[in-house]
């Protein structure tokens, strides 16, 4: 990501063109050689639309480490900029090194930093218990190499006891030497203008990316959405219950709002788009074509 780039509200429309500002794609590490497969279809469709970077999501405890760097390299012999992602919940301070020098040693050059999810039936947190902390890591151990991606909730963390708290961890991690932000997805733009808003008047100035997540299929949302303490909205949510199995209404209807919920933010300033693709190409491609990207 493009450090330094701050984009202000306007009513105007955008500040910027496609050029500087920021578009990405972020997918999972498949498990099977056939998911290996449908990802490289996923990532060759998508690469033509000449994202800045593809990123790649590491598992509950580094489950997916050997997998995470397998496939961001293998994106990176294709000819896109890619960047894995590092988690430190259950993680010693030692393997922890091992990931970052990993990478280092094989040339990447952007990672993002997450504390990420305790794995279901482990007690132990490990040696750091906040994203901050693997920030101050990575810096420690790497000084400038890496350009450094943190997360950020407009809708604040469902483990945040109050908004300042969280406002609060995401500073810390921003002190520690974040370059910039992806932010959980949200479908209320208002939510992303009030947090930016927010963060500014304390002096945080990194580039702040909404993520965006496409709608195809409503009871997987629903349950993503109740984890990790994303909002559908009520009016959203009594419309895609009404579809029932209709799944055709479903993605259309999933279409048409989150590319409203796109142009708005792009039309208020927001420095770019961060995709989260569930491994799939299609819908992410039609909001970027209706969006004249």
């Amino acid at each position: 990501m493009t450090s330094g780039t701050v984009l202000e509200r306007t009513n105007s429309g955008p500040l910027n063109t496609r050029e500087q500002r920021v578009f990405s794609f972020e997918f999972y590490p498949p498990k099977t050689a056939e998911g290996a497969q449908r990802l490289r279809t996923t990532w060759k469709q998508l690469g033509q639309l000449d994202p800045q970077f593809f990123s790649v999501t590491y598992g509950a405890g580094g489950s997916t480490r050997e997998g995470t760097l397998r496939t961001v390299l293998e994106i990176r012999k294709d000819g896109h900029a890619a960047a894995p992602h590092i988690s430190c919940i259950a993680s010693s301070r030692e393997s922890l090194r091992e990931v970052i020098h990993q990478y280092k040693d094989s040339g990447i050059r952007h990672i993002v930093a997450l504390r990420g999810d305790l794995p279901s039936g482990l007690a132990q947190s490990g040696e750091l218990r906040y994203a901050s902390e693997l920030v101050k890591l990575i810096r420690d151990e790497t000084g400038d190499w890496f350009e450094i991606e943190v997360a950020c909730y407009p809708e604040y963390h469902p483990q945040a006891r109050k908004p300042q708290h969280d406002i609060a961890a995401f500073k810390a991690k921003v002190d520690a030497g974040a370059n910039a932000a992806i932010t959980q997805y949200f479908y209320n733009p208002d939510a992303y203008f009030n947090f930016v808003d927010q963060v500014r008047e304390i002096g945080i100035g990194v580039p702040i990316v909404p993520g965006i997540m496409p709608i195809n299929n409503f009871s997987q949302l629903a349950r993503f959405s109740d984890a990790c303490g994303a909002e559908i909205p009520r009016w959203m949510r009594m419309k895609l219950e009404s579809y029932g199995d209709d799944t055709a209404s479903i993605k259309a209807f999933g279409l048409d709002v989150v590319t409203d919920l796109c142009d708005r933010l792009l039309q208020g300033g927001a420095p770019g788009l961060h995709f989260y693709t569930m491994n799939m190409a299609g819908p992410a491609s039609t909001i970027w074509q209706r969006l004249g990207l």
